[in-house]
């Protein structure tokens, strides 16, 4: 059976935008509980999520819906998804203020070497057959900038991003105390500023997009660093 090509054409959209954001967010989630468990919080590890398998950690609202409106939506422009967050226990870590900092890191973390693998990878896709090649070289580029992105987008330093974890736990009390209160209101933050202040903007015809503004800098840093590694 032939598939009609506006059907093969969808498909291919969904896939090469979809599959790299499925496994970056997935392996962000399991690298947590893989260093909350070497630091002593088996709580992930006992419920099986400390696992880089996808289904796992799948949301199926957050990791498959979400991200298919926003990408479908804004015609590839924008994507945004999370995967079920992995259960962290930080009062039975080790040292539950210095330990906390490492576990927020490792999501970020796994996701910059996703990101330098994956543009590795793509300086040896000449080797596949060609009616792969262009398939496989988008979605390790997608891999490449999404994963970025989502490391970058994470360090803002807003709970309950990793970012505002690592703040608390290097902040003086002064400080920690009341950005960790915050944590109860940072969804709400985020969706007004992810999603409010750039749809008002838009009636507005203005650029309100703060998020936008704060990652965009560190996102070309870090794709020309990986370049300049990479040769890619």
């Amino acid at each position: 059976m032939t598939i009609p090509p506006e059907l093969a054409a969808l498909i291919q959209s969904i896939t090469v935008g979809a599959l790299p954001v499925i496994f970056a967010i997935t392996f962000h989630e399991a690298a947590h509980g893989f260093v909350a468990y070497k630091l002593g919080d088996d709580t992930a590890w006992q419920m099986g999520r400390v696992t880089f398998n996808p289904l796992k950690h799948i949301d199926l609202f957050g990791t498959i819906i979400l991200p298919l409106i926003l990408l479908l939506g804004s015609g590839g422009r924008f994507v945004f998804g999370y995967a079920k967050p992995v259960p962290v226990r930080f009062d039975r870590l080790r040292n539950p203020r210095r330990d906390m900092v490492w576990v927020a890191l490792a999501g970020p973390g796994i996701n910059i070497v996703l990101a330098l693998l994956s543009a590795v990878l793509l300086s040896g896709t000449n080797f596949l057959p060609s009616f792969l090649r262009g398939w496989t070289e988008d979605n390790l580029v997608n891999s490449v900038v999404f994963n970025v992105i989502i490391a970058v987008f994470n360090m803002i330093p807003l709970p309950p991003l990793d970012g505002g974890r690592v703040a608390v736990g290097l902040l003086p009390n002064a400080l920690a105390i009341p950005l960790a209160r915050s944590e109860r209101y940072g969804m709400l933050i985020l969706i007004t500023l992810l999603f409010l202040l750039p749809m008002i903007g838009d009636q507005l015809h203005m650029n309100l997009n703060p998020v936008g503004y704060v990652i965009q800098r560190p996102v070309e840093w870090l794709l020309r660093g990986i370049s300049w590694l990479t040769g890619v």
